[in-house]
């Protein structure tokens, strides 16, 4: 089982925890994911092409939540790129396209 992530050190209004790992709420977008892009350089409006439903408030919000808890989204990206990493190891054959199952735990 994956190691717990650290707490959520200042709680922001459209953030939700789902079993520890923070969410953008009434959404399914992970932190994580806005904080990966954002950090490899995308900017807040190719983020807002990217998930048009989610508008700027939000957006912003999940990046200001991401700066207040890096400790918390870093340790959470982490995870799941060492879950990716296993699961990709088991695959056999390259030529079975199967989506990756995660080790998270459902809702």
């Amino acid at each position: 089982m994956a190691e717990p992530l650290p707490p959520v050190v200042v709680a922001h209004p459209h953030i939700e925890l789902v079993h520890g790992s923070p969410f953008i709420r009434g959404s399914r977008v992970p932190v994580r994911r806005l904080w990966s892009w954002f950090r490899k350089g995308s900017s807040v409006e190719v983020i807002l092409k990217r998930y048009p439903t989610l508008g700027p408030a939000r957006v912003f919000d999940a990046l200001s939540f991401a700066f207040d808890n890096q400790a918390l989204v870093e340790t959470d990206l982490a995870r799941e790129q060492a879950a990716l990493s296993v699961e990709e190891s088991k695959a056999l054959d390259p030529s079975k396209m199967s989506q990756l199952g995660l080790p998270f735990p459902k809702k």
